[in-house]
């Protein structure tokens, strides 16, 4: 380890060191010519709007000289100095000429003038930029000379060994490489020291989750030394215990299902006897005493003698018709009725139901209207959720009081794409004890008016377990006129 972190940092302070060495001139390079070429820009605009003799020109002028240590001359086309940062402008003017003409054109030039080592950095159309050597002062500059966007010229220059801003600029750049190798090493230390504590710490989760009885958790790494084979142990023994825990809770499972079926069947027992019992003893009675009254000549008339036979047959038809809704929510509630969803026209089908019962609304004088005749498609069993509306609409039939009006409407719920359908009938709100009992097999509210009506208290546990077997919602609304019965189907 120790020899690992010293060879890093080693290598750090030597990257360092050798891109300082190698890069450090063409960067400051790079930087003065950054800064000459974006004085020179200042001056052309200055220039340009205030005039090259302006006050703004020499001020704009001053402040890079003594900002940068630039020297900096302009002059017109004829070569006479505008602005000079120096006292002697005739040197200027002449590193301005010579950059402009060849050297044959000058024979009068200053001793000197022309021996020097150039090195061109950049050219554009009315500017270059070189990187050279002056034999007058002995000294190595980056000079910048062209034309401004009123016709004036311009020379700027700046020594490439000034000592303050060689020192800046190195600092500056030293620093940028410094941090980027500490953040490099810094991460390849991190990265050493993630390989040798990463498989403990998983080690240590993998264990803490098996205590929590989670044996999904494994041990992955594959790094080929001692933890990993203690990590495929935990792994085996893991295994095991997962395959020990899935028998034990598979077993217990079974026998807790077993234990609630049997419950739930022997409660089912004794409530369907006792309800059956309940439900059968009075037409059982009616039966038996008519038929005794008919075998004793108790009637003489023959009109009696036909009442007698028809209370025979209605009660007969209704414990027919009881005995078959029984065996329907049996079926349903165990699950042994198959449920086949299917695309169909919820408008269409209650359409046909209201014109079916036209008879039964007529014999009560009850009013009935659907008040939207949309076609709109629904998902459900056809048969079941037809089953439902008509105990829906038989009970409204049957309870409707008042202005004995049924209202049927169908409406979309386009934010859970759902399409309830309700049912409404004025008379008598429900109790509000009974709302929650409604749905339970052989309760009646009012059991002197389902005697009337001939009602079984089964028909709503029908549309209970048909609804729940569909996934969908129903219920009941009081209102002070009446009471509306509703379902919900998915929208096809």
């Amino acid at each position: 380890m120790t020899s690992v972190f010293v060879v890093v940092l080693f290598l750090t302070f030597f990257l360092s060191l050798l891109i300082n060495r190698l890069f450090l001139k063409d960067y400051y390079i790079k930087n003065k010519l950054n800064t000459l070429v974006g004085a020179c820009s200042n001056i052309n605009t200055i220039s340009g709007v205030y005039g090259s003799g302006s006050e703004e020109l020499k001020g704009e002028c001053d402040r890079l000289v003594n900002n940068y240590g630039m020297s900096i001359i302009v002059a017109d086309s004829s070569f006479t100095p505008i602005y000079s940062s120096e006292n002697r402008s005739d040197m200027l003017i002449s590193r301005l000429v010579w950059h402009f003409f060849s050297p044959e054109d000058m024979p009068d030039r200053p001793p000197g003038l022309g021996r020097r080592k150039t090195k061109l950095l950049l050219k554009t159309e009315n500017l270059t930029v070189e990187q050279s050597d002056d034999a007058v002062f002995s000294s190595e500059y980056i000079e910048l000379w062209g034309n401004l966007q009123n016709g004036d010229l311009i020379f700027m220059r700046s020594p490439v060994e000034s000592i303050r801003e060689s020192v800046d600029l190195s600092n500056r750049f030293f620093l940028y490489i410094t941090l980027l190798m500490a953040a490099v090493g810094a991460f390849i230390i991190w990265i050493l020291s993630r390989r040798i504590t990463s498989p403990l710490l998983r080690l240590c989760d993998v264990t803490d989750r098996m205590a929590q009885l989670d044996f999904d958790a494994r041990y992955e790494e594959r790094a080929a030394n001692e933890v990993d084979d203690l990590g495929e142990r935990i792994n085996d023994m893991s295994d095991r215990l997962k395959e020990a825990m899935s028998d034990l809770k598979t077993a217990n499972n079974e026998l807790m299902r077993d234990i609630e079926k049997r419950e739930k069947m022997e409660s089912m027992r004794s409530e369907f006897i006792s309800s059956v019992s309940h439900e059968l003893k009075t037409p059982i009675a009616l039966i038996q005493g008519y038929a005794e009254g008919l075998k004793d000549n108790v009637n003489t008339d023959p009109e009696s003698r036909d009442f007698y036979c028809d209370v025979i047959i209605d009660e007969s038809d209704r414990m027919n018709r009881l005995v078959k809704n029984l065996l329907t929510l049996n079926q349903l509630e165990f699950g042994d009725e198959e449920i086949k969803l299917e695309r169909f026209d919820i408008t269409a089908m209650i359409k046909s139901c209201i014109l079916s019962s036209d008879i039964l609304l007529k014999q009560f004088g009850v009013s009935a209207r659907l008040d939207n005749e949309e076609s709109i498609c629904v998902w459900g069993d056809e048969f079941r959720v037809e089953e439902v509306f008509n105990n829906f609409f038989s009970n409204a039939v049957h309870y409707a009081g008042g202005e004995k009006h049924i209202e049927v409407s169908i409406e979309r719920k386009e934010a859970e794409k759902k399409v309830r359908v309700n049912v409404f009938n004025t008379g008598n709100p429900i109790p509000e004890e009974a709302l929650d009992h409604i749905w339970d097999k052989f309760y009646k509210v009012d059991k002197a008016r389902s005697r009337e009506v001939g009602g079984s208290g089964v028909g709503l546990s029908i549309v209970k377990a048909i609804m729940e077997a569909l996934n969908n919602s129903y219920g009941v609304v009081n209102y002070e006129n009446g009471v509306a019965f509703y379902f919900e189907l998915d929208e096809g």
